[in-house]
Protein backbone atom coordinates (compact mmCIF):
# COMPACT_ATOMS: atom_id res chain seq x y z
CA UNK A 1 0.00 0.00 0.00
CA UNK A 2 2.78 2.45 0.81
CA UNK A 3 4.43 2.14 -2.65
CA UNK A 4 1.01 2.61 -4.28
CA UNK A 5 0.44 5.74 -2.21
CA UNK A 6 3.84 7.08 -3.22
CA UNK A 7 3.10 6.44 -6.89
CA UNK A 8 -0.26 8.17 -6.62
CA UNK A 9 1.32 11.10 -4.82
CA UNK A 10 4.00 11.46 -7.50
CA UNK A 11 1.35 11.29 -10.23
CA UNK A 12 -0.69 13.98 -8.48
CA UNK A 13 2.36 16.23 -8.12
CA UNK A 14 3.29 15.73 -11.77
CA UNK A 15 -0.29 16.55 -12.80
CA UNK A 16 -0.36 19.72 -10.68
CA UNK A 17 2.94 20.84 -12.19
CA UNK A 18 1.70 20.45 -15.75
CA UNK A 19 1.56 23.75 -17.57
CA UNK A 20 -1.98 22.98 -18.79
CA UNK A 21 -3.16 22.39 -15.22
CA UNK A 22 -1.75 25.70 -14.01
CA UNK A 23 -3.26 27.60 -16.94
CA UNK A 24 -6.64 26.06 -16.09
CA UNK A 25 -6.30 26.99 -12.40
CA UNK A 26 -5.40 30.59 -13.23
CA UNK A 27 -8.29 30.89 -15.67
CA UNK A 28 -10.69 29.57 -13.04
CA UNK A 29 -9.36 32.08 -10.48
CA UNK A 30 -9.72 34.93 -12.97
CA UNK A 31 -13.28 34.00 -13.92
CA UNK A 32 -14.46 33.40 -10.34
CA UNK A 33 -12.93 36.66 -9.05
CA UNK A 34 -14.32 38.71 -11.94
CA UNK A 35 -17.78 37.15 -11.77
CA UNK A 36 -18.02 37.46 -7.97
CA UNK A 37 -16.90 41.09 -7.82
CA UNK A 38 -19.17 42.13 -10.69
CA UNK A 39 -22.24 40.54 -9.13
CA UNK A 40 -21.46 42.14 -5.78
CA UNK A 41 -20.99 45.53 -7.50
CA UNK A 42 -17.41 45.62 -6.18
CA UNK A 43 -15.52 46.55 -9.32
CA UNK A 44 -14.70 50.21 -8.83
CA UNK A 45 -11.09 49.74 -10.01
CA UNK A 46 -12.35 48.30 -13.27
CA UNK A 47 -14.60 51.34 -13.74
CA UNK A 48 -11.59 53.63 -13.23
CA UNK A 49 -9.73 51.69 -15.91
CA UNK A 50 -12.70 51.59 -18.27
CA UNK A 51 -13.24 55.33 -18.13
CA UNK A 52 -9.60 56.05 -18.96
CA UNK A 53 -10.57 55.03 -22.48
CA UNK A 54 -13.85 56.98 -22.59
CA UNK A 55 -12.31 60.10 -21.04
CA UNK A 56 -9.43 59.94 -23.52
CA UNK A 57 -11.76 59.76 -26.52
CA UNK A 58 -13.84 62.65 -25.17
CA UNK A 59 -10.73 64.73 -24.25
CA UNK A 60 -11.62 64.87 -20.55
CA UNK A 61 -8.97 65.18 -17.83
CA UNK A 62 -7.81 61.65 -17.03
CA UNK A 63 -6.86 62.41 -13.43
CA UNK A 64 -9.89 64.06 -11.89
CA UNK A 65 -12.36 62.38 -9.54
CA UNK A 66 -15.50 61.41 -11.45
CA UNK A 67 -18.93 60.40 -10.10
CA UNK A 68 -18.85 57.12 -12.05
CA UNK A 69 -16.27 55.75 -9.61
CA UNK A 70 -15.63 58.45 -6.96
CA UNK A 71 -11.88 58.05 -7.24
CA UNK A 72 -9.05 59.03 -9.56
CA UNK A 73 -6.92 57.31 -12.17
CA UNK A 74 -3.14 57.06 -11.76
CA UNK A 75 -2.17 55.25 -14.97
CA UNK A 76 -0.49 56.80 -17.98
CA UNK A 77 -2.40 57.83 -21.15
CA UNK A 78 -1.21 54.75 -23.10
CA UNK A 79 -3.36 52.69 -20.74
CA UNK A 80 -6.36 53.97 -22.70
CA UNK A 81 -5.24 51.78 -25.62
CA UNK A 82 -4.79 48.67 -23.45
CA UNK A 83 -8.19 48.96 -21.81
CA UNK A 84 -10.08 49.91 -25.00
CA UNK A 85 -11.18 46.37 -26.05
CA UNK A 86 -12.62 45.76 -22.58
CA UNK A 87 -14.19 49.22 -22.16
CA UNK A 88 -16.27 48.61 -25.29
CA UNK A 89 -17.85 45.49 -23.75
CA UNK A 90 -20.65 45.19 -21.17
CA UNK A 91 -19.12 45.40 -17.68
CA UNK A 92 -20.03 41.82 -16.76
CA UNK A 93 -18.05 40.43 -19.68
CA UNK A 94 -15.34 43.10 -19.57
CA UNK A 95 -14.43 42.45 -15.93
CA UNK A 96 -13.96 38.72 -16.48
CA UNK A 97 -11.99 39.11 -19.72
CA UNK A 98 -9.82 41.82 -18.14
CA UNK A 99 -8.85 39.40 -15.37
CA UNK A 100 -8.17 36.65 -17.90
CA UNK A 101 -5.95 38.97 -19.95
CA UNK A 102 -3.96 39.91 -16.85
CA UNK A 103 -3.26 36.32 -15.79
CA UNK A 104 -2.41 35.42 -19.39
CA UNK A 105 0.36 38.05 -19.43
CA UNK A 106 1.60 36.91 -16.01
CA UNK A 107 1.78 33.29 -17.11
CA UNK A 108 3.53 34.28 -20.34
CA UNK A 109 6.11 36.02 -18.19
CA UNK A 110 6.57 33.13 -15.77
CA UNK A 111 6.86 30.51 -18.52
CA UNK A 112 9.31 32.68 -20.46
CA UNK A 113 11.90 32.38 -17.68
CA UNK A 114 15.11 30.53 -18.62
CA UNK A 115 14.74 27.79 -16.04
CA UNK A 116 13.31 24.28 -15.97
CA UNK A 117 9.61 23.78 -16.65
CA UNK A 118 9.17 22.31 -13.17
CA UNK A 119 10.61 25.41 -11.50
CA UNK A 120 8.44 27.69 -13.64
CA UNK A 121 5.36 25.75 -12.56
CA UNK A 122 6.38 25.96 -8.91
CA UNK A 123 6.77 29.73 -9.27
CA UNK A 124 3.27 29.91 -10.76
CA UNK A 125 1.82 27.96 -7.84
CA UNK A 126 3.63 30.15 -5.30
CA UNK A 127 2.25 33.28 -6.97
CA UNK A 128 -1.31 31.95 -7.27
CA UNK A 129 -2.67 33.31 -3.99
CA UNK A 130 -1.20 36.78 -4.40
CA UNK A 131 -2.60 36.74 -7.93
CA UNK A 132 -6.05 35.93 -6.57
CA UNK A 133 -5.79 38.83 -4.10
CA UNK A 134 -4.98 41.16 -7.00
CA UNK A 135 -7.73 39.66 -9.20
CA UNK A 136 -10.39 40.65 -6.69
CA UNK A 137 -9.26 44.26 -7.22
CA UNK A 138 -8.88 43.87 -11.02
CA UNK A 139 -5.27 44.98 -10.60
CA UNK A 140 -3.06 45.64 -13.59
CA UNK A 141 -0.14 44.71 -11.31
CA UNK A 142 -0.73 41.10 -12.36
CA UNK A 143 0.06 41.88 -16.00
CA UNK A 144 2.79 44.31 -14.97
CA UNK A 145 4.58 41.47 -13.19
CA UNK A 146 4.43 39.49 -16.42
CA UNK A 147 5.70 42.50 -18.39
CA UNK A 148 8.75 42.83 -16.11
CA UNK A 149 9.43 39.10 -16.41
CA UNK A 150 9.15 39.29 -20.21
CA UNK A 151 11.51 42.27 -20.36
CA UNK A 152 14.06 40.16 -18.46
CA UNK A 153 13.57 36.95 -20.43
CA UNK A 154 13.74 38.60 -23.83
CA UNK A 155 16.95 40.41 -22.92
CA UNK A 156 18.55 37.20 -21.66
CA UNK A 157 17.48 35.51 -24.91
CA UNK A 158 19.12 38.34 -26.91
CA UNK A 159 15.80 39.70 -28.18
CA UNK A 160 16.59 43.31 -27.34
CA UNK A 161 13.75 44.86 -29.35
CA UNK A 162 11.12 42.78 -27.56
CA UNK A 163 12.65 43.55 -24.17
CA UNK A 164 12.82 47.29 -24.86
CA UNK A 165 9.18 47.32 -25.97
CA UNK A 166 7.96 45.74 -22.72
CA UNK A 167 10.08 48.09 -20.61
CA UNK A 168 8.61 51.08 -22.45
CA UNK A 169 5.08 49.71 -22.15
CA UNK A 170 5.36 49.03 -18.41
CA UNK A 171 6.90 52.43 -17.76
CA UNK A 172 4.32 54.44 -19.70
CA UNK A 173 1.44 52.60 -18.04
CA UNK A 174 2.58 52.55 -14.41
CA UNK A 175 6.21 53.71 -14.09
CA UNK A 176 7.14 50.49 -12.25
CA UNK A 177 8.04 48.99 -15.62
CA UNK A 178 11.16 51.15 -15.76
CA UNK A 179 12.85 48.71 -13.38
CA UNK A 180 13.41 46.51 -16.45
CA UNK A 181 16.40 48.76 -17.15
CA UNK A 182 18.11 46.97 -14.27
CA UNK A 183 18.88 44.18 -16.74
CA UNK A 184 20.64 46.52 -19.19
CA UNK A 185 24.13 45.18 -18.44
CA UNK A 186 23.10 41.66 -19.43
CA UNK A 187 22.97 42.56 -23.12
CA UNK A 188 25.96 42.79 -25.43
CA UNK A 189 23.93 44.72 -28.02
CA UNK A 190 23.56 47.84 -25.91
CA UNK A 191 23.19 50.26 -28.82
CA UNK A 192 20.47 48.12 -30.37
CA UNK A 193 18.69 47.95 -27.01
CA UNK A 194 18.89 51.73 -26.50
CA UNK A 195 17.68 52.48 -30.04
CA UNK A 196 14.79 50.03 -29.69
CA UNK A 197 13.89 51.55 -26.33
CA UNK A 198 13.80 55.10 -27.67
CA UNK A 199 11.69 53.99 -30.62
CA UNK A 200 9.28 52.07 -28.37
CA UNK A 201 8.90 55.03 -26.00
CA UNK A 202 8.22 57.39 -28.90
CA UNK A 203 5.67 55.05 -30.48
CA UNK A 204 3.81 54.29 -27.26
CA UNK A 205 3.92 57.93 -26.15
CA UNK A 206 2.14 58.97 -29.35
CA UNK A 207 -0.21 55.98 -29.71
CA UNK A 208 -3.10 57.39 -27.59
CA UNK A 209 -3.16 60.42 -29.89
CA UNK A 210 -4.94 58.20 -32.41
CA UNK A 211 -8.07 58.23 -30.21
CA UNK A 212 -7.72 61.80 -28.90
CA UNK A 213 -5.35 64.59 -29.95
CA UNK A 214 -1.62 65.37 -29.63
CA UNK A 215 -2.23 68.41 -27.41
CA UNK A 216 -4.50 66.44 -25.07
CA UNK A 217 -2.02 63.58 -24.65
CA UNK A 218 0.93 65.89 -24.03
CA UNK A 219 -1.11 67.70 -21.38
CA UNK A 220 -2.20 64.35 -19.92
CA UNK A 221 1.40 63.29 -19.31
CA UNK A 222 1.93 66.50 -17.36
CA UNK A 223 -1.28 65.88 -15.42
CA UNK A 224 -0.14 62.30 -14.75
CA UNK A 225 3.07 63.52 -13.13
CA UNK A 226 1.13 65.92 -10.89
CA UNK A 227 -1.36 63.21 -9.89
CA UNK A 228 1.44 60.84 -8.89
CA UNK A 229 3.18 63.54 -6.83
CA UNK A 230 -0.09 64.29 -5.03
CA UNK A 231 -0.79 60.59 -4.48
CA UNK A 232 2.67 60.09 -2.99
CA UNK A 233 1.93 62.76 -0.36
CA UNK A 234 -1.36 61.07 0.56
CA UNK A 235 0.20 57.61 0.86
CA UNK A 236 2.24 58.58 3.93
CA UNK A 237 -0.88 58.62 6.14
CA UNK A 238 -0.60 56.36 9.18
CA UNK A 239 -3.98 54.77 8.38
CA UNK A 240 -3.73 54.55 4.59
CA UNK A 241 -4.27 51.20 2.89
CA UNK A 242 -1.12 52.01 0.91
CA UNK A 243 2.49 52.64 1.95
CA UNK A 244 3.00 48.94 2.69
CA UNK A 245 6.73 49.42 2.30
CA UNK A 246 9.96 49.66 4.27
CA UNK A 247 9.37 53.38 4.74
CA UNK A 248 5.75 52.71 5.66
CA UNK A 249 6.82 50.32 8.40
CA UNK A 250 9.22 52.93 9.78
CA UNK A 251 6.56 55.65 9.71
CA UNK A 252 3.84 53.55 11.26
CA UNK A 253 5.88 51.78 13.91
CA UNK A 254 7.32 55.09 15.12
CA UNK A 255 4.10 57.02 14.52
CA UNK A 256 6.11 59.71 12.73
CA UNK A 257 4.48 60.52 9.38
CA UNK A 258 7.21 63.06 8.61
CA UNK A 259 9.90 60.39 8.03
CA UNK A 260 11.00 61.01 4.42
CA UNK A 261 11.37 58.45 1.65
CA UNK A 262 14.67 59.73 0.30
CA UNK A 263 17.11 58.27 2.88
CA UNK A 264 15.52 54.84 2.42
CA UNK A 265 15.59 55.13 -1.37
CA UNK A 266 19.23 56.22 -1.45
CA UNK A 267 20.28 53.44 0.90
CA UNK A 268 18.21 50.92 -1.05
CA UNK A 269 19.69 52.00 -4.39
CA UNK A 270 23.23 51.69 -3.05
CA UNK A 271 22.56 48.16 -1.78
CA UNK A 272 20.69 47.27 -4.98
CA UNK A 273 23.64 48.43 -7.04
CA UNK A 274 26.40 46.68 -5.10
CA UNK A 275 26.03 43.30 -6.90
CA UNK A 276 26.79 45.06 -10.21
CA UNK A 277 30.39 45.22 -9.00
CA UNK A 278 30.64 41.46 -9.48
CA UNK A 279 30.88 41.64 -13.26
CA UNK A 280 32.35 38.14 -13.50
CA UNK A 281 29.03 36.75 -12.27
CA UNK A 282 26.94 38.45 -14.97
CA UNK A 283 27.24 35.45 -17.30
CA UNK A 284 25.65 33.04 -14.81
CA UNK A 285 21.89 32.63 -15.14
CA UNK A 286 21.59 32.08 -11.38
CA UNK A 287 23.03 35.55 -10.74
CA UNK A 288 20.73 37.07 -13.33
CA UNK A 289 17.68 35.44 -11.78
CA UNK A 290 18.71 36.70 -8.36
CA UNK A 291 18.87 40.22 -9.80
CA UNK A 292 15.41 39.71 -11.26
CA UNK A 293 14.11 38.62 -7.84
CA UNK A 294 15.82 41.61 -6.21
CA UNK A 295 14.30 43.98 -8.78
CA UNK A 296 10.76 42.68 -8.32
CA UNK A 297 10.92 42.95 -4.52
CA UNK A 298 12.75 46.30 -4.53
CA UNK A 299 10.05 47.80 -6.76
CA UNK A 300 7.42 47.17 -4.08
CA UNK A 301 9.17 47.55 -0.71
CA UNK A 302 10.64 50.93 -1.67
CA UNK A 303 7.38 52.38 -3.03
CA UNK A 304 5.04 54.37 -0.80
CA UNK A 305 2.29 53.53 -3.32
CA UNK A 306 2.43 49.82 -2.52
CA UNK A 307 -0.80 48.28 -1.27
CA UNK A 308 -1.78 44.69 -0.59
CA UNK A 309 -2.58 43.75 -4.23
CA UNK A 310 0.75 45.25 -5.35
CA UNK A 311 2.54 42.37 -3.64
CA UNK A 312 1.88 40.07 -6.57
CA UNK A 313 4.99 41.78 -8.01
CA UNK A 314 7.13 41.29 -4.92
CA UNK A 315 5.95 37.73 -4.35
CA UNK A 316 7.00 36.75 -7.84
CA UNK A 317 10.46 37.86 -6.70
CA UNK A 318 10.16 35.75 -3.55
CA UNK A 319 9.12 32.74 -5.65
CA UNK A 320 12.07 33.16 -8.03
CA UNK A 321 14.48 33.57 -5.11
CA UNK A 322 13.18 30.43 -3.39
CA UNK A 323 12.99 28.13 -6.41
CA UNK A 324 16.46 29.02 -7.69
CA UNK A 325 18.29 28.39 -4.40
CA UNK A 326 21.23 26.01 -4.75
CA UNK A 327 20.25 24.35 -1.47
CA UNK A 328 16.96 24.57 0.36
CA UNK A 329 18.52 25.01 3.78
CA UNK A 330 16.31 25.10 6.85
CA UNK A 331 16.56 28.85 7.30
CA UNK A 332 15.67 29.44 3.65
CA UNK A 333 12.56 27.28 3.94
CA UNK A 334 11.63 28.99 7.22
CA UNK A 335 12.02 32.43 5.65
CA UNK A 336 9.89 31.41 2.67
CA UNK A 337 7.15 29.99 4.93
CA UNK A 338 7.28 33.19 7.01
CA UNK A 339 6.78 35.21 3.81
CA UNK A 340 3.93 33.03 2.58
CA UNK A 341 2.09 33.28 5.90
CA UNK A 342 2.62 36.96 6.73
CA UNK A 343 2.80 38.48 3.26
CA UNK A 344 0.46 36.31 1.22
CA UNK A 345 -2.06 34.97 3.75
CA UNK A 346 -2.33 37.91 6.17
CA UNK A 347 -5.23 39.60 4.29
CA UNK A 348 -7.31 36.39 4.45
CA UNK A 349 -9.77 35.13 7.05
CA UNK A 350 -7.12 32.70 8.32
CA UNK A 351 -6.07 35.60 10.52
CA UNK A 352 -8.51 37.07 13.07
CA UNK A 353 -9.80 40.52 12.14
CA UNK A 354 -7.86 42.23 14.93
CA UNK A 355 -4.61 40.60 13.82
CA UNK A 356 -5.23 41.54 10.17
CA UNK A 357 -5.83 45.13 11.20
CA UNK A 358 -2.65 45.16 13.31
CA UNK A 359 -0.62 43.86 10.37
CA UNK A 360 -2.16 46.46 8.06
CA UNK A 361 -1.72 49.40 10.44
CA UNK A 362 2.00 48.71 10.80
CA UNK A 363 2.61 47.67 7.15
CA UNK A 364 3.94 44.31 8.39
CA UNK A 365 2.97 42.59 5.14
CA UNK A 366 6.21 44.12 3.83
CA UNK A 367 8.44 42.68 6.57
CA UNK A 368 9.22 39.21 5.10
CA UNK A 369 9.90 40.70 1.67
CA UNK A 370 12.26 43.26 3.21
CA UNK A 371 14.19 40.49 4.99
CA UNK A 372 14.34 38.37 1.83
CA UNK A 373 15.53 41.35 -0.22
CA UNK A 374 18.43 41.96 2.17
CA UNK A 375 19.16 38.22 1.98
CA UNK A 376 19.27 38.37 -1.82
CA UNK A 377 21.70 41.29 -1.76
CA UNK A 378 23.92 39.36 0.66
CA UNK A 379 23.80 36.20 -1.46
CA UNK A 380 24.56 38.11 -4.65
CA UNK A 381 27.62 39.67 -3.03
CA UNK A 382 28.93 36.44 -1.49
CA UNK A 383 28.06 33.38 -3.56
CA UNK A 384 29.51 31.93 -6.74
CA UNK A 385 26.59 31.37 -9.10
CA UNK A 386 28.48 29.12 -11.48
CA UNK A 387 27.39 26.17 -9.35
CA UNK A 388 23.69 27.12 -9.43
CA UNK A 389 21.94 24.42 -11.46
CA UNK A 390 18.59 25.99 -12.30
CA UNK A 391 17.82 24.33 -15.62
CA UNK A 392 17.48 20.77 -14.33
CA UNK A 393 14.52 18.77 -15.62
Amino acid sequence: MIPDKNVKRRKLILFLLKKECIIAIYLILAIIAGYKQYHHHAYNNYLIFKYVYWHTTSLQDLYLNYPEYADSNHYGPVFSILIAPFALLPDGLGTVLWNIANVAVLLLGIYSLPISLKKRSVIAWICAHETLTALFSFQFNIALTGIILLSFSYLVKKKEIHSAFFIALGTLVKLYGIVGLAFFFFTKNKLKFIAAGLAAFALLFALPMLISSPAFIIQSYSDWYNSLAHKNDLNASLTSFQDISLMGMARRITGDVSIPNMPFLLGGLILFGLPYLRTAQFKHIGFRLMLLASTLIFTVIFSSGSESPTYVIAFAGVAIWFTTQKEKKGWIIALFVFAFILTSLSPTDIFPKAVKEFIRLYSLKALPCVIIWFTIVYQMMKEDFESYLITDK
